[in-house]
């Protein structure tokens, strides 16, 4: 076959009928779901939760079972420095940069039993879904199980070299230091450094992930598509009056600490409100002293946040509450005063291409979907800061997460597994 265009028709014909087949490709749903069930006993709770917390005992023992399956999907198994747990998958192209997927399976205590692992069985699956198809892609694939996400993406923050000296005394939720924790799990935190992933080591890092709240539910949606990761700065606010005997101090000369504190959380819900978009605002702890039904609180501590894809409009939220901090406290006669506890969280915005192709193996699929930000945290901020990074919502019933009665359907969860599995495949055909 000589001529020019016959060799063009024929390979133009070979590559359509190669699409076609991968188009064609389906997950196994069931398999995913008796995977889920077979996860959940680690660690599982008398109430149908589950406390798998990052680097427990029932923590290393999930991560063993998972491990044991990426094997057997033929996967090179290995273990960074920070207890990640990488399955390597070879691609026709050596040359080209891997596309990386996954999610977690550390869970909170008392938590459920789809946040993470839904997106890392889902991984696997569709690593097998390819072995029993005979596809080999062009790229180099990773399937990454991070360590310890839900004590503050402490895996995916190492492999973006985020997490300090500092951080690694941290006392986690299992007892261990983060150091130690990582030592438990396989790692070596002295070895942190050596680990750390740049710009372009990467083609893409996809998550799928359960909603974790009611919108795709509520709107009866299939898809998230999600734009960002929201971030989150947090305050620690410190209201001063007087303490004074609340039998004998008239009301109008008190110095009500927990009176402007009122006003204040008040203040903050009017500011948030007071703008369009999706930005949250929330007073989640309160401490007060001296605590005593007969005495005048003298000073209160707030723990505030707030949530925007936008850094920028965060600080012109809180320069608004600020200013009304400031009215407050100069009509209750108290001293109001803000300090920042926690490293602050960078909002992350997904790539827009990948944005596309989700919405693209959607279409094809006949699901319908929607843009949305996520406002919680996820692995996919971290990873955001490397590599183009695209994240894939599917509904949770009742918008519940964190929880004992944290549920997604099996056939959300295998909607959202195809949606995964087309959009590594446009990825790599790119």
């Amino acid at each position: 076959m000589k001529n020019p265009l016959l060799i063009y028709l024929f390979l133009s014909s070979f590559v359509a009928m190669a699409q076609v087949q991968t188009n064609n490709l389906k997950i196994n749903q069931q398999r995913i779901q008796n995977r889920l069930l077979e996860l959940s006993k680690i660690g599982e709770l008398p109430n149908g939760g589950v406390s798998r917390v990052a680097y427990s005992k029932a923590d290393q023992e999930g991560r063993a079972y998972l491990m044991g399956l990426m094997k057997k999907a033929g996967l090179a198994v290995s273990i960074d420095y920070a207890g990640n747990i990488i399955g390597r998958r070879k691609g026709k192209n050596p040359a080209l940069k891997p596309i990386a997927f996954g999610s977690h399976i550390d869970s909170v205590p008392n938590g459920g039993n789809y946040d993470g692992p839904v997106g890392s069985i889902s991984g696997l699956e569709l690593v097998e879904t390819l072995n029993e198809n005979n596809i080999v892609t062009e790229h180099p694939l990773e399937l990454i199980i991070f360590a310890n996400e839900e004590g503050g993406t402490v895996g995916s923050g190492a492999m973006i070299g985020k997490i300090t000296p500092t951080a690694l005394k941290s006392v986690t939720q299992s007892g261990l230091t983060i150091a130690d924790g990582i030592r438990a799990i396989g790692g070596n935190p002295d070895s942190l450094p050596k680990m750390v992933r740049k710009k372009g080591d990467l083609t893409a890092f996809i998550e799928l992930h359960i909603e974790q709240g009611g919108i795709l539910m509520t709107q009866n949606q299939q898809i998230g598509v999600v734009e960002g990761i929201v971030g989150i700065e947090d305050w620690e606010v410190t209201i001063e009056g007087a303490a004074n005997h609340a039998g004998t101090t008239p009301m109008d000369i008190r110095r009500d600490a927990l009176l402007a504190a009122a006003k204040l959380i008040v203040a903050l819900n009017e500011v948030i409100n007071s703008h369009e978009g999706r930005q949250v605002g929330t007073v989640g702890k309160i401490a007060v002293e001296p605590g005593a039904y007969n005495v005048i609180p003298g000073k209160v501590v707030l723990g505030m946040e707030i949530r925007d894809l936008s850094y920028d409009k965060i600080w012109k939220l809180f320069r608004e509450v600020e200013s009304k901090a400031r009215e407050i406290a100069k009509a209750s006669e108290t001293t109001i005063t803000f300090r920042q506890p926690f490293v602050p969280v960078t909002p992350a915005l997904t790539a827009k291409p990948i944005q596309d192709k989700i919405i693209g193996a959607a279409k094809a699929l006949g699901f319908s979907y929607r843009y949305m930000q996520s406002g919680a945290g996820h692995d996919s901020q971290e990873m955001a800061q490397i590599a183009p990074a695209g994240m894939i919502f599917i509904p949770s019933v009742g918008g519940i997460s964190h929880s004992p009665k944290e549920f997604s359907k099996g056939v959300d969860i295998g909607n959202g597994a195809n949606v995964l599995l087309q959009t590594l495949l446009a990825l790599d055909r790119d």
